[in-house]
């Protein structure tokens, strides 16, 4: 979760291979990892917590998110805040572990691995993992030898990878590609990835006219189903990004 680790440290990790890894209050360094960090957030991060927190997902945003736009101009870049309590600590950690944990990140779910994924010009996806074999972590000799599928179905990561994936097609754009830089309609409709309510309120307003087919019953469905909004919200920046 570092982008500071050195070489050594970072091993690709093909799917046969084993490694042992296992955290939990026993351990020296427990909850270390949850400070001095930068981590990213997707949209499905975004959703899962505000759910568990019981907040709508702009009070999310507005009370726990960093949004920061990169160098290269691309699309806005999402990050947790902080707390500046001389540590960067992470606001949900306690001394007990994590406090949304049955919500947590999909970066923190997949450490120690770190995955990336890609399309191909065929459109297949793919993906890739390494082992994060951070100095300060004590938790390397703990647990019993298992593979990267058993650990993503054992860390419940099924759905978190699912829609990290489908937001590809939006990241990985062909015109982002070719060096497109996202006008602001783009950016607007991205960050409402974030804010679901209000990207629902829009949605609804029966007076607006979508860029695509969105039938009456599909807008029923959208009224409730946080998952289904997502999923056409990418659709949507999709096409919007398409249409050039």
């Amino acid at each position: 979760m570092r982008p500071d680790l050195a070489p050594e440290h970072v091993r690709p990790l093909t799917p046969d291979e084993t490694f042992r890894f296992s955290c939990h209050p026993g351990v020296a360094c427990f909850t270390d990892c949850c400070r001095q960090l930068d981590l990213a957030l997707t949209p499905y991060d975004a959703l899962r917590l505000s759910k568990h927190l019981g907040l709508t997902p702009s009070t999310f945003l507005d009370q726990y998110v960093l949004v920061e736009q990169p160098e290269d101009l691309g699309f806005p870049q999402v990050f947790l805040g902080m707390v500046d309590d001389g540590h960067a600590s992470c606001p949900f950690v306690t001394a007990s572990g994590c406090s949304v944990y049955a919500d947590r990140p999909s970066a923190c779910r997949t450490y120690p691995l770190g995955r990336g994924a890609f399309t191909t010009p065929d459109g297949k996806r793919h993906e890739m993992h390494v082992l994060l074999t951070e100095p300060h972590c004590k938790g390397f000799n703990q647990g019993t030898p298992q593979d990267i599928s058993a650990w993503q179905k054992d860390q419940d990561l099924a759905l978190y990878n699912a829609m990290n994936d489908e937001l590809l097609a939006v990241l990985q754009h062909p015109r982002l590609k070719e060096g497109h830089q996202p006008e602001a309609r783009e950016v607007e409709i991205f960050l409402s990835l974030y804010t679901l309510d209000t990207f629902r309120n829009l949605l609804l307003d029966a007076t607006i006219a979508l860029p695509i087919s969105v039938t009456d019953s599909e807008r029923q469905q959208l009224a409730t189903d946080d998952l289904a909004l997502l999923r056409l919200g990418i659709r949507w920046l999709n096409h919007v990004l398409s249409q050039h």
